[in-house]
């Protein structure tokens, strides 16, 4: 197995997140998930034998994004600043996995989920409302049970 430069995609991100609005920070990453949703539902087409983990990682992808929207309110007036950075950021996310041949898009994505759900824990260590902190901790949840199916993926096809 080669080696693989995994990147810190709140780094790759920043310069796109560093654009919307701070109030509506997490519903911009609410649409990274849902751009990571689609993401793993071409993986899906790709490996058709591991179709029903992929989706599952894309629904899960979805699920986050419907929590977070569900306890970050969006005034309306500010979503065309939210949305403006979106495809820039989505195809600087696809970028990061160009390269690279599914087997290892796929150990990458492990890792961005790993880094996702740290991220949300991030918000939550700030975050003063328990019923949100809640939410963003079960986020956190599914990212870590989408990391572990793709690393049992990966470990299948390695043997």
């Amino acid at each position: 197995m080669t080696q693989i430069e995994v990147p810190r995609f709140g780094e790759l991100l920043a310069p796109y997140i560093g654009r919307v609005p701070p109030e509506t920070m997490p519903r911009f990453l609410a649409l990274l998930e849902r751009g990571a949703a689609d993401r793993y539902r071409v993986w899906a087409e790709a490996l058709p034998r591991h179709r029903e983990v992929l989706l599952e990682c894309a629904r899960s992808e979805d699920e986050i994004a419907d929590r977070i929207e569900s306890v970050f309110a969006l005034d309306e007036s500010l979503r065309p600043a939210l949305e403006a950075p979106l495809p820039d950021a989505i195809a600087t996310y696809y970028d990061a996995f160009a390269p690279h041949s599914i087997w290892d898009q796929l150990r990458i994505q492990a890792n961005a989920e790993r880094q996702g759900a740290q991220a949300w824990r991030g918000i939550s260590s700030r975050h003063p409302d328990r019923r949100v902190i809640d939410v963003l901790e079960s986020c956190s949840r599914l990212e870590e049970s989408s990391a572990d199916r793709l690393d049992a993926l990966i470990a299948e096809f390695a043997d």
